[in-house]
């Protein structure tokens, strides 16, 4: 969505679960959809691709990085196989990343871009970053790294997120520059009329929450006197929001409800037009880069490296 805000026109894609496909296809109507793993896309037959997904201009993609998360569970998750929703057969997931680079070797594409959480530059993470960086390398690609924070691109939302931004080794151009600097966008400024009603021990406690109290965590500290570790927030008007996350509820401190569709969908920059279809619209826009966001991104790589500035040579 973010490259079609930037102009561009989404040709095809490769997703893995048919309910998101679908998703997809009602929102973005690529012509090339290919329902499976990424792997056996790879084991398609030349003759199975269509000649314009070679030497496309961009070729984005964002492999599955909850084995990364700072609040996940990092190294004890690595090289381990696991089942998703999806309903896949069980597989790693930190592996995932290095199967993408080989279609980016297969399709020589001008541009590589990757998204991942943060956690992927932290601790012993940073040994995979240097491994795909070498692997972007070997597949002839020059490669950038870009820690991000989409409340500073006109986006109403805290999410820090690394992009890996690689260029093929023959296009004639400098190193992408991306600052951003955009006004912060409070959290009033897109909050729906209404939350959805809280049932069960959080509604309790929400209503012993104190104007201070960031988590619904803090009230229950507070009132049993012991630590306890809970990632949901409670959102004030006069604040950004932080990460829209996948799972979990977050609340709104004005009315002490939980976030709506509404401002789920608000948050992560969805047209309001956008079709969830039968998904869980805080599922499909915690698990995606804010359109927003990657249309800042998009429209960089354009105006820097494919707008007629930057052509096949011999490289730098």
């Amino acid at each position: 969505m973010g490259y079609k805000l930037a102009g561009y026109d989404v040709l095809g894609n490769v997703e893995i679960d048919p309910r998101v496909m679908e998703v997809y296809q009602r929102n973005l109507h690529p012509k090339y959809p290919f329902t499976m793993d990424i792997r056996s896309f790879l084991e398609l037959a030349d003759s199975r691709l269509p000649k314009e997904l070679f030497q496309l201009d961009v070729l984005d993609g964002s492999p599955p990085c909850s084995t990364f998360s700072m609040i996940g569970k990092r190294e004890s998750g690595w090289d381990v196989e696991k089942k998703f929703r999806e309903g896949q057969a069980a597989q790693r997931l930190d592996d995932l990343f290095f199967w993408f680079i080989r279609v980016a070797d297969r399709l020589r594409p001008k541009v590589v871009i990757a998204e991942n959480v943060k956690g992927l530059v932290s601790g012993n993470a940073r040994g995979y970053v240097n491994e795909i960086l070498k692997a972007f390398q070997d597949a002839g690609y020059y490669t950038q790294l870009f820690l991000l924070n989409s409340a500073a691109m006109g986006v109403p939302q805290k999410r820090e997120r690394v992009f890996f931004i690689a260029r093929r080794k023959d296009m004639n151009c400098k190193p992408l520059v991306m600052r951003f600097s955009e006004p912060p966008i409070l959290f009033n400024s897109v909050r729906s009329d209404r939350g959805k009603d809280v049932v069960g021990k959080d509604f309790e406690l929400l209503k012993m929450a104190h104007d201070s109290d960031e988590y619904v965590s803090w009230v229950e500290q507070r009132i049993k006197n012991t630590h306890i570790g809970n990632f949901r927030h409670i959102i004030s008007d006069t604040e950004i929001a932080p990460t829209l996350t996948s799972s979990g509820t977050d609340y709104r401190k004005i009315d002490k409800k939980a976030l709506s569709d509404e401002d789920c969908r608000n948050i992560q920059t969805f047209p309001q037009d956008y079709d969830f279809y039968n998904q869980n619209p805080r599922y499909i826009c915690g698990m995606s880069v804010p359109p927003v966001m990657m249309a800042q991104i998009a429209s960089c790589v354009c105006e820097q490296w494919l707008s007629g500035k930057a052509v096949a040579g011999d490289g730098l």
